[in-house]
């Protein structure tokens, strides 16, 4: 991994004379491009020509990534079963395979209520209102699968295509394919605040694997205060500007005589590091957003979850308008059930409270992204995804919670060229198994890369002998959810 740091930030302000600016905005000229257009032509060439994509009329530019981790119950929101309702508390007609902890009561129907949603008419239940009223924008996929049950292993699974780390993740793998629009900005960002944390198995699902160190995340915490070490200058510009100078002379003579592609990517990161260090105090600013925006998003909500949330969903959409490539938000805690830092969706009890709590953090935020990027004219380039590691049974564990459900779940997305307003695929009666057009995390990817211009089976990396691919070798479009 690198050494980016986690990039605090919260109400800052320029923290920069103009002689510095000016600087920030020369320094390219002399920080690591002379030897990345030297030594990395080839290099970034490889397989997307030079970070243009594979094929004309891309509908999207940008993805932003709504990860609840732990697992939400699609039998609850978006895939409701009228049948669950009927069987509540009768035992699986068909095998139960096997669950995390096999402590397995009967069909659990569903408390939440059940309505058609827009002139779509997709039916949801009323777990996400707010989200629910944009009906006609999503495209619910509910016929996807996983490989695995387990938290740590289905979230690199769902980020990376491998369910174990090591590989880079998606938001690396598009970084690297068609690489950032704004220079002084990462173009993959994991947003942070409150008590929200890494998904189980650390920040490995964040990570760029084996592909150059600049593609992984920076994690910023949307929240932080200031003063940050990591952000604001330890030294006087004078300084900086010498020390900055001093490595890259140096590094640039190591990665002439190594040809190394490493050394490359430290420069790189040296060089968005420094111009990180005004560029991210301004766009965590959020000063000038109007009174009934910040409202909006639920910035003055008295929840604390939603307050954090609406943070992270206000600053996804500022990041996105300055051209950040890939943005994920993490979910804050409430520490219910099995639900925590790592895994807050995960109710094994307790789900009526659990996923009452998680939604309404989400829920209102989440469905202001949706309008603000619509209103900005940004939802048309902008793919934005729902979606947790798998979903969970429609059988009960124990009285009050549902288990791991890999084998058919639901999610959704909105924007970038999806055809709105669509239902895609379907479970069983019971919400168990994807038994209507089952998906893969392989064949999900490979559709959002579509939608980004890039093909798929093209953007790879030689790596140990062998070229690797976010969907591995498996993967195919879905051409049936694009408009």
């Amino acid at each position: 991994m690198s050494t980016k740091p986690f990039f605090p930030c919260a109400g800052a302000r320029a923290l920069h004379a103009p002689t510095r600016r000016d600087f920030i905005y020369g320094l390219g000229a002399s920080l690591g491009s002379v030897a990345f257009s030297a030594l990395m032509a080839e290099e970034t060439k490889a397989l997307t020509s030079g970070g243009r994509p594979h094929f004309p009329g891309a509908k999207a530019k940008n993805v932003i990534f709504c990860y609840m981790s732990g697992g939400v119950s699609h039998v609850d929101s978006f895939d409701p079963k009228s049948a669950l309702t009927k069987l509540n508390g009768k035992p699986m007609p068909v095998p139960v395979q096997r669950t995390v902890f096999n402590n397995n009561g009967g069909i659990m129907g569903s408390p939440w209520e059940v309505k058609r949603y827009g002139q779509s008419g997709i039916e949801m239940t009323n777990l996400f209102p707010q989200i629910a009223n944009s009906a006609d924008d999503l495209t619910v996929i509910r016929s996807m699968t996983s490989k695995v049950s387990e938290h740590a292993q289905g979230n690199y699974f769902f980020h990376t295509g491998f369910p174990f780390m090591g590989h880079p993740s998606a938001g690396a793998w598009m970084n690297y394919g068609l690489g950032s629009e704004n220079q002084n900005l990462p173009g993959f960002v994991v947003l942070q605040s409150g008590n929200a944390g890494v998904p189980h198995g650390g920040v490995g699902v964040f990570n760029n694997g084996y592909l150059p160190g600049q593609h992984q995340a920076s994690i910023i915490k949307a929240d932080g205060a200031l003063p940050l070490a990591n952000i604001k200058p330890g030294e006087a510009d004078a300084a900086q500007r010498r020390r900055l100078g001093f490595i890259n002379e140096v590094d640039k003579a190591f990665a002439e005589a190594t040809r190394e592609p490493q050394v490359e990517a430290a420069i790189r990161n040296y060089e968005t590091a420094y111009r990180m260090q005004a560029a991210v105090p301004e766009i965590c600013d959020l000063s000038g957003e109007s009174v009934a925006t910040k409202a909006m998003y639920g910035l003055d909500s008295p929840d604390p979850l939603t307050a954090g949330y609406a943070r992270q969903a206000l600053l996804a959409r500022r990041l996105v308008e300055k051209g950040v490539r890939f943005v994920e938000l993490s979910c804050l805690s409430g520490n219910i059930g099995g639900g925590n830092a790592a895994n807050p969706w995960d109710h094994h009890g307790a789900i009526v409270k659990g996923h009452g709590m998680m939604a309404h953090q989400v829920d209102q935020p989440i469905a202001a992204l949706l309008k603000d990027l619509k209103q900005r004219g940004l939802l048309d380039s902008t793919i934005v995804i729902f979606s947790g590691e798998f979903g969970r049974t429609p059988f009960s564990q124990g009285s009050d919670g549902r288990d791991h459900n890999p084998y058919g779940f639901s999610l959704w997305v909105a924007g970038g060229g999806f055809k709105p307003g669509t239902v895609f695929g379907a479970t069983d009666e019971l919400g168990y198994y994807a038994v209507d057009k089952p998906l893969t995390v392989y064949d999900f990817w490979a559709t959002i890369l579509h939608q980004l211009g890039i093909d798929h089976e093209k953007l790879t990396y030689r790596f140990g002998g062998r070229d690797f691919r976010l969907t591995d070798v498996h993967g195919s479009v879905v051409r049936e959810i694009i408009a």
